[in-house]
């Protein structure tokens, strides 16, 4: 799921600066920082879809 929001990020930030847009604090340097922060919680396993504690039958 991280990686997909970093990949919207990536994209606005693209957006921003190609058309020049820049919001009062979030400019397309902001969306690509936070685009490498998801990146790298992704990286680190945050977020995984598998649970740490599973039960099992016997």
């Amino acid at each position: 799921m991280l990686a997909i929001i970093a990949a919207v990020l990536f994209g606005l930030a693209l957006i921003f600066e190609l058309a020049g847009i820049s919001l009062d604090i979030i400019t397309g340097q902001v969306l690509v920082v936070a685009g490498l922060l998801c990146v790298a919680l992704h990286l680190a396993g945050v977020g995984a879809t598998t649970s740490g504690w599973r039960r099992s039958r016997r």
